[in-house]
């Protein structure tokens, strides 16, 4: 295996408690949209057999439908984008510390790959079928090999990666567009009633059964998290993390290109209907999440924000909390738990936005009383006891 050896970048070496506040919104933000998925008939299945039914606001303007759309709508793809974005920066921070080290890169960072592709697939195989770690730990192999090059080598691949994800998302909107309307579609009756009173074991069976059809997001949108991940590396050597005056306005031009632009477009493509489904979560969402970063940032920069401590212990727990907010809802709607899809099946959206709003309330409460005594998550000890040779920190007295 090749090695680089690094030169110290000039970037800032301090914690930057943005980054905390960012990653615990963006693991509460994917929440809002994979609660849809744990409600729904036929579940994690539902998703690719037409199970997941958008509400049409413009067809049922009532109160119900109108809030259940403005919610999916803010956070339908923008939360996993914003959350890809922090995944570059964080690849990037491990890459300055083995510079300031003088470690060569990038010496033990595969081994780190390969045991985020074990947690996702265990992740994935036990809990929840949309796990994101397993196209995470891929993509990060490859960019972590880019870091080691140019400044010109990695734009030409970060935007080489964009056009053809834009073009790969441009031919599966224009052949949802021309094709014929095949009318509403019902989940498959067998996946309804595994997860509505199939017992744990048969479940997964069904994920390691279906494994291929359902790890086909990662694969569709590599592009994409090739493109995003490299866009974290490059805003954060570039400062716009940072508490500088040039960070702050890198900070004020994300919020107004990413909103200003983003939402008027998003707004338009969740109108069009289904056609435009694809275009929304993968094309236009990241235009949003970076403006989420900058909208997030300015109000942190210039408000004292209620409740930015708690998204940021969050953030400091975002494995274990991205973990365990999956179990929660595995638990709270499947047969093998409460069972409260089954039960409350056709009942409106008002209790699953209660959902998400309940088992956010416990991530918050859990990773802070987590945090007082130990400096990582639970999961993240786990991590770095697995991928160091140095002893894990003492609990706090």
């Amino acid at each position: 295996m090749a090695h680089t050896t690094l030169a110290v970048p000039g970037v800032t070496t301090t914690r930057l408690p943005l980054l905390d506040v960012l990653r615990g919104a963006a693991i509460l933000g994917t929440l809002m949209t994979n609660v849809w998925i744990f409600a729904s008939p036929g579940s994690e299945w539902g998703v690719l057999d037409g199970g997941l039914h958008a509400p049409d606001p413009l067809a049922d303007p009532s109160a119900a439908t109108i809030a259940e759309s403005v919610f999916r709508f803010l956070a339908d793809g923008k939360f996993l984008s914003l959350l890809t974005i922090l995944f570059g920066v964080g690849l990037a921070i491990q890459y300055d510390s083995a510079a300031r080290r003088g470690e060569p890169w990038p010496g033990r960072y595969p081994r780190r790959a390969a045991f985020l592709f074990l947690e996702g697939t265990v992740h994935f195989v036990l809990v929840f079928a949309w796990d994101v770690l397993m196209g995470y730990a891929v993509t990060a192999l490859l960019v972590a090999r880019l870091l080691a090059r140019s400044e010109k080598v990695r734009r030409a691949a970060m935007w080489t990666a964009a056009g053809l994800h834009l073009a790969l998302i441009g031919l599966v909107t224009l052949g949802d567009l021309t094709a014929a309307d095949p009318g509403p579609r019902a989940p498959d009756p067998a996946a309804v009633e595994l997860y509505a009173r199939g017992g744990y074991l048969d479940q997964i069976s069904f994920r390691l059964d279906h494994a291929l059809a359902l790890r086909v997001e990662p694969v569709f949108s590599f592009g994409l998290l090739v493109f995003l991940f490299l866009l974290g590396v490059r805003l954060h050597r570039a400062g716009a993390f940072g508490a500088s005056a040039h960070g702050r306005r890198i900070r004020v031009r994300m919020a107004g290109w990413g909103l200003g632009l983003g939402l008027p477009l998003g707004a338009a493509a969740a109108l069009g209907g289904p056609d435009f489904f694809v275009l929304g979560r993968y094309g236009i969402a990241p235009l949003i999440a970076v403006g989420y970063i900058g909208l997030i940032g300015c109000a942190l920069d210039r408000f004292r924000v209620p409740g930015a401590g708690a998204l940021g212990s969050v953030g400091r727990t975002a494995l274990s909390c991205y973990v365990g907010q999956n179990l929660l809802c595995m638990l709270l709607c499947y047969g093998i738990g409460l069972g409260l899809a089954g039960r409350l099946a056709g009942s409106g959206p008002w209790w699953v936005m209660g959902l998400w709003a309940g088992v956010s309330l416990v991530l918050v409460a859990a990773s802070r009383l987590w945090l007082r005594r130990f400096d990582r998550g639970p999961l993240e000890a786990v991590q770095h006891r697995a991928l160091s040779s140095r002893p894990s920190p003492a609990p706090r007295p």
